[in-house]
C-alpha cells in the first residue's frame, strides 16, 4: 500500500473521529472508538480495521448514523466505509471481509455474514469460559439439577417469584417479566429458584443455550480478558446466550468496569428477546455504587422479593426434607423445629438434618429433649439474624412507648423519633428491602425510611442525646 494512502486515510478518520468524540460519552467512544485503525483510501471509500465480528456488529447496530454523518463531512456524498476484521490468528491467505455503510437507509447494512475463521485446537472442548465466540463448542449450562420447581415448596413467602419464575421458564424472553430479578435475604432459596427456572428451560427448549454464572466469577472472567486484551471476545461470548442467569449481582457494586460490560451485554440480550435472570440480596433501589443506567434496566421486567417462610411453609419445608431422605419423624418433633428455627430455609434444612444425624449415627430415639438440645446447638452456632419486629420490640420498650404506637400515624415528636430510630436500626441489622422495612413499620413506602435513615445520621452528629439512644438501642441489639 503506497506510504500516502495510509497517511490520508489516517488523517480522514482523526477528523471523524474528532465528530464523533463530541456525539457520543467519553466511555463509549474508548469502548468501541479508540480501538479502530484506518488503514485505506481508496476511490472515495475508506476502509477501518475492526478488532472482531461482533465489534463490527455492534458499530453497524448502534453507531451507523453517526459513521455516515462523519464521513460524509469528510468525503462527500458519495463516501463509502468497509470493513476489515483483525485475525488474531491468521489461516492461509484469506482475505478480510469487507462490508459498505448504506448511504440511505438502515436496511441495507449486513447483506451478508462475515466469514470469520475458528481457531480452536480442541472440537470437544466444553469449559464455556475459554474462547468466546466459538460456534461450535457446547455451552455446558453450569446448572445444578437437583434445584427443581418440584422441590422449591411454594408458600405465602415466594408465591409470587415462584409464579413468575414458572412463567419466565415457560416462555423465556417472551414475558414482560425480563430481566426477572429475585431479592430477599440469605439463605431463602433466590439461587434455587434461579437454578430451576434454568432446569425447566433446559427440557422444555433443549435447543436453547442457558448459563448460570456467579457475579463473582463474571467479573474475573471480564478481569481476565482485559489483561489478555479479548474484551471483545468476552463479550462476544455472553451474546451467544439465550438465558443468561447471573447470581448475586449486588457484587458489581463499584466495579465500573464490569458495570459497564455487563450494560453492553444485557441491551444486546435484551433487544434480541432473550432472557436475563438475575438474583440480588436487595432490591434495585437498596442497591449501592450500581449505576443509575443498570439500575433503571434492572426495573425494566419484575423484581419479585423472597421473604422470609411463615411456620406453614416451614413445616411443608421440613416434611419434604423427611420424605426425600425416606426418614420419618413425629409431628410433634417437625412443628418444635419450625417453631424455633425462623430465620431461612437453609438454617431450617442444617437443623433437621442434624437432628437426623443425631438420632442416626447416636442410635437415640428422636425425642422432644433430643430436638431441643440439637435446635439450641445449632441456633447459638448460627449467628442471629434480627427481625423488623424484634428492632421494633425493642425501640419501643426504650422509649416506653407500646409496638401500636410506634407503627401509628402520630407525629409526637418522641414516637417520630423512635419509628425512625426502628427504620434506621432495621436497615442496618436486616437484609429487607427499604419498602419492606416500611410496609412493616407502619405501612411506610421506601422514600419514608430513606429520609428516617438520614435523619438518625445527622441528628448523630449533632444531638449527644439522640446518640446516647442510638448507642444504647445498638448495644441491645447486638447481645
Amino acid at each position: 500500500m503506497p506510504e500516502y494512502m495510509s497517511t490520508t486515510a489516517q488523517s480522514v478518520w482523526e477528523n471523524c473521529l474528532s465528530f464523533i468524540k463530541d456525539n457520543i460519552q467519553d466511555q463509549a467512544y474508548k469502548t468501541w472508538f479508540e480501538p479502530i485503525r484506518a488503514v485505506e483510501l481508496t476511490d472515495n471509500a475508506l476502509y477501518i480495521q475492526v478488532p472482531s465480528k461482533f465489534f463490527y456488529e455492534w458499530l453497524e447496530e448502534h453507531y451507523v448514523k453517526l459513521l455516515k454523518v462523519a464521513l460524509t463531512k469528510e468525503l462527500g456524498p458519495s463516501a463509502k466505509l468497509l470493513y476489515k476484521i483483525k485475525m488474531e490468528n491468521k489461516l492461509g491467505n484469506k482475505l478480510p471481509f469487507t462490508e459498505q455503510l448504506p448511504s440511505n437507509n438502515r436496511s441495507a447494512v449486513k447483506t451478508q455474514e462475515i466469514d470469520v475463521p475458528i481457531h480452536n485446537k480442541n472440537p470437544e472442548l466444553k469449559n464455556p469460559f475459554i474462547i468466546p465466540g466459538i460456534r461450535n463448542v457446547k455451552i455446558e449450562s453450569q446448572l445444578n439439577s437437583n434445584y427443581s420447581f418440584d422441590n422449591f415448596l411454594e408458600g405465602d413467602s415466594n408465591r409470587l417469584a415462584r409464579s413468575a419464575g414458572m412463567a419466565v421458564a415457560n416462555k423465556p424472553g417472551g414475558t414482560s417479566f425480563n430481566p426477572f430479578l429475585i431479592f430477599g435475604g440469605v439463605g431463602l432459596g433466590k439461587t434455587h429458584l434461579a437454578h430451576a427456572i434454568g432446569v425447566e428451560i433446559k427440557e422444555k427448549y433443549p435447543e436453547k443455550t442457558v448459563l448460570y454464572i456467579s457475579a463473582e466469577v463474571f467479573t474475573q472472567q471480564y478481569i481476565d480478558s482485559v489483561k489478555k486484551n479479548t474484551r471483545n471476545d468476552f463479550i462476544h461470548f455472553y451474546q451467544l446466550i439465550d438465558v443468561l442467569i447471573i447470581d448475586d449481582v449486588q457484587f458489581l457494586s463499584g466495579k465500573a468496569g464490569t458495570q459497564d460490560v455487563f450494560f453492553h451485554i444485557f441491551n444486546y440480550l435484551h433487544q434480541n428477546g432473550k432472557q436475563v435472570i438475575l438474583t440480588s440480596d436487595k432490591a434495585p433501589v437498596d442497591m449501592q455504587d450500581i449505576e443509575q443506567r443498570l439500575l433503571s434496566r434492572f426495573k425494566w421486567g419484575l423484581s419479585a422479593e423472597i421473604h422470609q417462610p411463615d411456620y406453614e411453609t416451614r413445616v411443608s419445608i421440613l416434611k419434604n426434607i423427611l420424605y426425600r431422605d425416606g426418614v420419618e419423624m413425629p409431628d410433634d418433633i417437625v412443628e418444635y423445629v419450625a417453631k424455633n428455627i425462623k430465620s431461612n430455609v437453609r438454617e431450617l434444612e442444617g437443623a433437621i438434618i442434624s437432628l437426623i444425624a443425631q438420632s442416626s449415627f447416636n442410635h437415640r430415639e428422636v425425642t422432644i429433649e433430643l430436638a431441643k438440645q440439637v435446635v439450641e446447638k445449632f441456633v447459638k452456632n448460627v449467628k442471629r439474624e434480627v427481625s423488623i419486629d424484634y428492632i421494633q420490640k425493642i425501640v419501643s420498650d426504650y422509649f416506653q412507648l407500646d409496638v401500636e404506637t410506634l407503627q401509628s400515624k402520630t407525629r409526637k415528636r418522641d414516637v417520630v423519633q423512635a419509628r425512625q430510630l426502628a427504620m434506621f436500626f432495621a436497615k442496618k441489622f436486616t437484609k429487607a428491602s427499604l419498602a419492606n422495612i416500611g410496609s412493616q413499620i407502619g405501612s411506610r413506602d421506601h422514600a419514608t425510611v430513606l429520609h428516617a435513615c438520614k435523619t438518625v445520621d445527622n441528628l448523630v452528629a449533632t444531638d449527644k442525646q439522640f446518640k446516647k439512644y442510638v448507642d444504647d438501642i445498638h448495644k441491645k441489639l447486638s447481645l
